[in-house]
């Protein structure tokens, strides 16, 4: 399912516009954006939750070359799938 898809079964389901709901979308990933970059936690209970994690520099290897390379420390999203998600996908 791409974000078109996601867009057509929310405004679907929900009985609204396919504007509104990939407004809506929009929106959520926005919100969620910005409480990321903040370093906040996004839980949607039941579904699953959204946090940053640092990510400490370290060495690693070229595959072509061989050679060492100093990989940098950066932040990363890290998703943990819910219990609800979990079980209805089993």
């Amino acid at each position: 399912m791409n974000k078109g898809d996601l867009i057509n079964a929310m405004a679907s389901k929900a009985g609204i516009t396919k504007a509104q709901a990939g407004r809506a979308l929009d929106s959520f990933i926005d919100n969620a954006s910005s409480a990321l970059k903040k370093g906040d936690r996004v839980a949607l209970i039941g579904f699953g939750s959204w946090s940053v994690k640092d990510r400490a520099a370290r060495k690693g290897r070229n595959p072509q070359t061989g050679e060492t390379i100093q990989i940098p420390a950066r932040r990363v999203v890290k998703w943990r799938a819910g219990s609800e998600l979990t079980n209805s996908v089993r």
